[in-house]
């Protein structure tokens, strides 16, 4: 975008951050839809690796992000609700990106356009959509993103995450908190059996007679050897898991009388944690990129899109094989897309793609698990060639480090995601 469009831009109502070199016109332009994990990332090393010979514009609508990792940190009272917040300045400063905040409404893929709420469009060579999650409606039944207020997913941080906290801050004494589990494939984190936790020490520390009801759609879940040992070992007594074998094959809720249907069975529930099944973020579908399974269907080794190879699509939004829709997933699919953009557009060397991932979970105070791979492109999907995971045998010194750890990462990626 030129100067003169960014401030028609400002004068249409919509936020920019210009960055500090006007284009020429000449240079190849990448636009990113999303400014997240993924997102940021890659608007980011595109600048940098590219030298400024592309022209790289970042589209989020918010002005400031909140991250969905840590923020269950935020509910147990651990973090305050501002150490989950980054902003765009740095970003747009310091490598030359157009940091517009507006919503992408549209795609025009015979055009190589992008077309904003606000009413611009904007063109590019490439384009990497990174927009992250939306919720399939009516896959609980009773519950719509009508009802989130009453009954919060808290699955995109920001005033969800804070008006879960409230609630449970005001929850009545000996009340009971409901969470209901996403079926499979779902964005983690922030994990729901983190958050169990999460919830757990907080109430613990503030309404000990509480109940914690668990209902899960699912038969089993990462980790769960790490965490039912830990909700015995931190929380005994608090929780309780409602599987499908134990009778949750039918849930249903009901925001007006704060019940929930635990096949036929009602139970009423004072603070009520409804995170439903995900699909990719409205903008892959709107562009013509996603299939049936409501995700978008991408190329492992560079992370485009087999509806598009212009378009590339990353985190959560993708189907791509073995890696879970995670934040490091994202970033990690983010540098391998603008490596190929680089390529594509200025000839630069291409790396063979390699992605990594770990996942911590925070089980009480200081006590801290894992999960993590490396992944590689093999017949056509993204697969695991390496794993590890905690045990539960692990001494207290050895999670204290697997907590720190997870600490040092998040200030490590959000420092390669806004600097």
């Amino acid at each position: 975008m030129s100067r003169r469009s960014l401030m028609g831009a400002l004068a249409a109502g919509v936020g920019t951050l210009a960055a500090p070199r006007a284009s020429s016109g000449s240079r190849p332009k990448v636009v990113v839809i999303g400014g997240g994990s993924g997102g940021a990332t890659a608007a980011r090393y595109i600048a940098h690796d590219s030298a400024a010979e592309i022209e790289v514009t970042l589209i989020e609508p918010t002005r400031q992000y909140y991250t969905c990792y840590f923020s269950n940190l935020y509910i147990a009272g651990f973090w305050d609700y501002d150490d989950l917040a980054h902003g765009y300045g740095r970003l747009a400063a310091r490598n030359g990106i157009n940091v517009v905040h507006d919503w992408a409404v549209a795609v025009d893929r015979e055009a190589r356009q992008v077309r904003l709420a606000g009413g611009s469009a904007l063109p590019y060579d490439r384009l990497v959509i990174s927009p992250g999650i939306d919720f399939v409606e009516d896959s609980v039944p009773g519950w719509s993103v009508a009802a989130q207020n009453a009954m919060p997913h808290a699955y995109r941080a920001g005033s969800q995450t804070r008006l879960l906290r409230d609630q449970l801050m005001e929850m009545r004494e000996g009340g009971v908190f409901c969470l209901v589990a996403p079926p499979h494939p779902y964005r983690c984190p922030p994990g729901p059996y983190e958050r169990i936790c999460m919830v757990a020490h907080l109430l613990k520390q503030r309404n000990p007679k509480a109940k914690i009801l668990l209902v899960d759609p699912k038969p089993g879940f990462p980790k769960q050897a790490l965490f039912e040992e830990a909700w015995q070992r931190h929380y005994g007594g608090m929780i309780e898991r409602i599987g499908p074998e134990s009778g949750s094959s039918t849930i249903s809720v009901d925001p007006d009388t704060m019940t929930v249907d635990i096949d036929g069975h009602s139970e009423t529930v004072d603070v009520c944690n409804v995170i439903p099944a995900q699909k990719a973020g409205h903008i892959a579908e709107v562009a013509g990129l996603t299939d049936d399974s409501g995700w978008a269907p991408v190329h492992p080794g560079d992370m485009t899109s087999r509806r598009d190879t212009a378009i590339h699509v990353l985190g959560d939004a993708a189907d791509q094989g073995d890696m879970p829709k995670s934040g490091f997933a994202a970033n990690s699919q983010a540098k391998v897309a603008a490596n190929a953009i680089c390529h594509a557009l200025l000839g630069q060397r291409a790396f063979p793609a390699r992605y990594m991932n770990t996942c911590w979970s925070l089980l009480g105070p200081e006590d801290g698990v894992k999960v993590g791979a490396v992944y590689e492109p093999k017949d056509g999907r993204i697969r695991t060639v390496d794993s590890f995971i905690s045990t539960r045998d692990e001494d207290a010194q050895t999670r204290q480090a697997t907590f720190r750890e997870s600490v040092d990462w998040y200030h490590a990626i959000t420092t390669d995601m806004f600097s």
